[in-house]
C-alpha cells in the first residue's frame, strides 16, 4: 500500500472520528449519521489530490460540522 500524504492521513483520520461519533447516537437514528457522512466524503471523492486549499477548507468545515453533530441536543439527521 502507497504512503498516505498528510492531508490524506487528515482526511482518513476525521472520517472514522465521524464514524466512530455514530455511536454516540441514539440506535434509531444511528443509521441516518452514517448514511450523512458517507454520503459527505463520497461526494467529494474525485476532488483532485493536489487541490490543497479546497481539501483544507473541507476538512474544516467537516471538524465543525462534526463538533456541531456531536452535540447531544442533536439526535438525527437528514437530507
Amino acid at each position: 500500500m502507497a504512503r498516505l500524504s498528510g492531508l490524506q492521513r487528515d482526511v482518513l483520520s476525521l472520517y472514522r472520528q465521524c464514524l466512530r461519533a455514530v455511536k454516540e447516537k441514539p440506535a434509531s437514528t444511528r443509521e441516518n449519521f452514517r448514511d450523512f457522512a458517507r454520503s459527505e466524503f463520497r461526494q467529494h471523492m474525485e476532488l483532485n489530490k493536489k487541490d490543497f486549499g479546497t481539501i483544507e477548507y473541507l476538512l474544516r468545515r467537516g471538524r465543525k460540522q462534526l463538533d456541531t453533530y456531536r452535540d447531544e441536543g442533536i439526535q438525527n439527521v437528514s437530507r
